[in-house]
């Protein structure tokens, strides 16, 4: 039996609650993935990003003759990984080896289950009982029905595959569809997008969902409301059956149909309340329910329990259990929360979409290509939406574009802040001729409406 003060499940943002006031106290971090460091930072995330990178250079090579220049651009699979992966590796490493070095701090690398809401029982037996538990055990990518799983990839192996083929059919059509398949693209790689309805990202505002498909598209085959019922291993790689009866063949098959919360892996459904989707409930203050009652000393954070499966949120979650753990009483109330789909083209968003505006808001929009940055790009088709109510309060904002991540971020600061648009453009200079002119003229825009 391990007696500690805290056990935290998952070593992602639940690795950052353990900071020096902890020092020598004794403390459990449980994680029984083949890497120390969570989903971001090892399959996730930041290795995602760093293959998005060299992606969007070769894109941007290969698409650039509307400015005149010509050239072409090939990316080398394994020279990317060897850059990604020597510094993701060695990071997690790191960081798994700092814990081991501390005083107090048991590091249990073993799948566990809870038998209450304070004891842990290791795959190998063993118990470990603790004051206080923090349940960051992150999520999985959701199974394919009827498809074994050992015949498709997911977003945590496509990423180490040592050799791509020519061919891959990615099932889904949301972000990490769309990121990965922007990034296979760059090196070679022949796409098929299985789609079950009519669009991808048609969890965005429809407008900036409608230009993502268009785009899709022209850089790909997209078959649209269909399923996967049939995955067969081949001599040549893989054979997909659709509902519809035709078959596809490919290397490779990515299901990218999303991810489920890993609270039914330790045994947490059992013992606290759950949503729909299988999430653990819990207050503002991140403290798990059970009944309906606060549970109290078991925290939950992060893809077991937010309906946002982002980092940042995860993040701030952590920082709120820190915070209640130390005594000091703090609620999860950041918002609105901000999400960016780095695919070609980026998109970026936060709050009310455009089709679900009440009838009195305001929505307008923006093109890059009215700004001066925008001609220098020769941008024909980016664009920026925000959906204002009648006294101007900025309810929703909707980026399609090159840096879109970026340009949302003034908009999520003033909505963050409680600022309307009213005056809000002309309140600050707007460095000229910047790609950030998109919104500053948007907000004029919206506040033209008004009047």
């Amino acid at each position: 039996m391990i007696e500690v003060e805290l056990a935290i499940v998952g070593s992602g943002s639940g690795n950052a609650i353990v900071g020096r006031e902890w020092a020598g106290r004794a403390v459990a971090i449980v994680d029984d993935a083949p890497a120390f460091g969570g989903t971001c930072l090892n399959r996730g995330c930041i290795p995602t990003k760093m293959l998005v990178h060299p992606a969007d250079v070769v894109e941007a090579v290969r698409s650039a003759a509307h400015l005149g220049i010509t050239g072409s651009a090939s990316a080398d699979w394994h020279a990317v990984q060897e850059r990604v992966f020597g510094r993701i590796d060695g990071n997690a490493a790191a960081s798994e080896r700092w814990r081991l070095g501390q005083e107090g701090v048991h590091v249990v690398r073993e799948a566990v289950e809870l038998v209450d809401a304070r004891t842990l029982v290791t795959a190998s037996g063993e118990r470990i009982r603790a004051q206080r538990l923090v349940v960051a055990a992150g999520s999985r990518p959701r199974d394919l029905p009827g498809v074994d799983p050992e015949l498709v990839h997911t977003s945590d192996t496509i990423m180490r595959v040592p050799t791509l083929p020519a061919s891959i059919v990615i099932v889904g059509g949301g972000a990490i569809a769309v990121e990965l398949a922007h990034v296979l693209s760059a090196f070679d790689v022949e796409i098929t997008l299985v789609l079950r309805g009519e669009r991808v990202l048609s969890g965005e505002d429809e407008a900036v969902s409608r230009l993502a498909t268009e785009t899709a598209a022209s850089r790909w085959t997209v078959l649209r409301g269909r399923t996967v019922v049939g995955v067969e291993a081949t001599s040549g790689g893989r054979r997909v059956t659709l509902d519809d009866g035709r078959t596809l063949e490919a290397g490779l098959v990515l299901n990218a149909t999303g991810r489920v919360p890993n609270a039914d892996r330790l045994g947490a459904d059992a013992l606290f309340d759950t949503h729909d989707d299988g999430r653990l409930v819990t207050d503002s203050r991140m403290r798990v329910l059970a009944g309906g009652e606060v549970v109290e000393g078991v925290y939950a954070l992060g893809d077991v329990t937010s309906a946002h499966q982002l980092k940042h949120v995860a993040n701030e979650q952590a920082r709120v259990v820190r915070d209640n753990l130390r005594g000091i009483p703090t609620e999860d109330l950041l918002s609105p929360v901000p999400q960016a789909v780095f695919g070609h083209p980026e998109v970026a968003s936060f709050g009310t979409r455009g089709q679900d505006a009440p009838a009195d808001a305001v929505v307008v929009d923006r093109a890059y290509g009215s700004t001066a940055y925008g001609w220098a790009m020769e941008d024909e088709s980016s664009f920026a939406r925000l959906v204002v109510s009648r006294d101007g309060t900025i309810l929703g904002a909707h980026v399609i574009g090159p840096h879109a991540a970026i340009l949302i971020q003034p908009l999520v600061l003033a909505a963050s802040a409680g600022r309307g648009v009213h005056g809000l453009a002309r309140s600050l200079y707007w460095p000229h001729p910047a790609l950030t002119e998109v919104i500053e003229n948007v907000l004029l825009d919206a506040e033209k409406e008004l009047r």
